[in-house]
């Protein structure tokens, strides 16, 4: 996968505002860029993340599937993913 353009990033951007339900002490310009830099370590690591996943899945999930994988963890670690099961 390669980055997002810049208009994907602005959406994301915009929709992280609108998911946001706190304050936040920074400019919609720093968020900007630190979509930016996300997006730009996710493609800089993108490798090593794919080397840390189990072979069956290494080998058989699309790039899709493995960044869907890696964004439902980290919104569970950040508490706004529920399962049906908790």
């Amino acid at each position: 996968m390669a980055v997002l353009p810049a208009q994907d990033r602005a959406r994301t951007a915009a929709q992280w505002m609108r998911d946001n339900a706190t304050t936040v002490a920074f400019s919609k310009a720093q968020l900007i860029a630190a979509i930016n830099a996300v997006d730009d370590w996710a493609e800089a690591n993108a490798t090593s993340y794919n080397n840390a996943l189990p072979v069956a899945v290494r080998t058989n999930a699309t790039t899709a599937q493995k960044a869907l994988l890696l964004a439902y963890v980290c919104m569970r670690r950040a508490g706004v993913l529920r399962a049906q099961e908790d």
